[in-house]
């Protein structure tokens, strides 16, 4: 009797690494090759800095839909390159310019009424491209959530972002 059990466990054991000795094969290495795929950012042909200059030009015909003078150009434009910290000037000059009453702003009536065309308007008026879908729905949920949020501080933001520092 022991020795049928030993032959048929000898039997399955065989078996077994017969099994797993032909499974544990190994075959040919597989090669798998990935095409390149160029990732670049959103602002990738923005890479010159805007002179003092533009930057007002600029500022000026997308908050008031006009041409600044030529004297208030020359006027805005030495003082801030009278401030050392041109992230300060920037921020004093667009909230001097917004608290104008001929600003070109949309209330907040018209911005809560169609939040999706405010986006879209505010990215082609300010960054001139059309905003990704990320950034649609980042805005939309924000504008949306936060009661406080204004288009004064939407522009005023994108006024002094780093993309629209660049041309």
């Amino acid at each position: 009797m022991n020795m049928r059990i030993s032959v048929k466990r000898t039997l399955i054991v065989g078996v077994l690494l017969l099994f797993l000795g032909s499974s544990c094969r190994r075959d040919e290495y597989q090669i798998y090759e990935l095409d390149s795929l160029g990732v670049t950012g959103l602002n990738t042909g923005k890479n010159k800095l805007k002179t003092s200059s533009q930057y007002i030009s600029i500022l000026y015909a997308n908050l008031f839909q006009k041409a600044l003078s030529a004297n208030q150009l020359v006027e805005i434009t030495n003082l801030i390159e009278s401030i050392g910290d041109k992230q300060l000037a920037h921020e004093i000059v667009v909230s001097n310019l917004m608290n104008r009453p001929d600003v070109r702003i949309p209330t907040m009536t018209e911005m809560r009424a169609d939040v999706d065309g405010f986006i879209d308007e505010t990215y082609t008026r300010f960054l001139v491209r059309e905003p990704t879908e990320s950034e649609r729905s980042w805005f939309r949920n924000f504008i949306v959530t936060n009661t406080f949020v204004s288009p004064e501080i939407v522009y005023l933001s994108f006024a002094l972002c780093d993309e629209y520092q660049f041309y």
